[in-house]
């Protein structure tokens, strides 16, 4: 998500990746939680990517990548935690969990909130825009996109199906999928398949 807002907004950057496996000691020292995206720009140090992603839409202004009104600002701000809390820490624990049950559960959980973004943010875009909020392109699209990356995968290695029938969010991932800066930033389902393998497959 982080290397999507960049791209978005144009700025070099140097990308240094870690073997989450094996941490260099360097990265440990840095990182307060161990955890990636780690934001480093002079003396500011930043994690999370809600928090880096707003960081970089206020010190890079252009193009804006929140709602102009302070509503629409605030809900996109519901709208990515739903994301981090619905979707990305369901999909941690379905990969990381051995028990049939439990992932039964997680799996339906996800479901269940692709159907909610269906009904509730897909089919109230305003002015009939492909994104979130119609014509604008937000940190909120930039939330929700890579889980429907991460989703391939999990459609190639486990029981979980996207439900068909989505055409609101079939028509925003088109749109987004047409952004130049998603195009440069993408990863194929293959490419997380690869890394959720060996989890899923047990």
């Amino acid at each position: 998500r982080v290397r999507l807002a960049l791209a978005e907004k144009g700025v070099a950057t140097e990308s240094i990746e870690i073997d989450l496996k094996n941490k260099p000691a360097s990265f440990v020292r840095t990182s307060p939680y161990g955890r990636v995206p780690l934001l480093l720009h002079g003396e500011v140090k930043l994690w999370e990517s809600a928090v880096i992603n707003e960081y970089l839409d206020e010190l890079f202004p252009d193009p804006p990548l929140m709602p102009a009104s302070l509503p629409d600002r605030a809900l996109a701000r519901v709208w990515v935690k739903f994301a981090d809390e619905r979707l990305y820490s369901a999909t941690h624990s379905f990969i990381f969990t051995r028990e049939k049950e439990a992932r039964r559960k997680l799996a339906a959980e996800m479901l269940d909130s692709v159907w909610f973004l269906e009904n509730e943010v897909m089919a109230k875009r305003p002015g009939g825009g492909p994104y979130v909020f119609g014509d604008r392109f937000t940190l909120t699209d930039i939330a929700l996109y890579p889980w429907f990356e991460q989703a391939g995968a999990l459609e190639q290695l486990s029981e979980f199906r996207l439900p068909l029938g989505c055409v609101g969010l079939s028509e925003w991932r088109r749109a987004v999928n047409g952004r130049k800066a998603v195009q440069q930033c993408a990863r194929t389902s293959d490419w997380y398949a690869e890394r959720y393998r060996t989890y899923l497959s047990a």
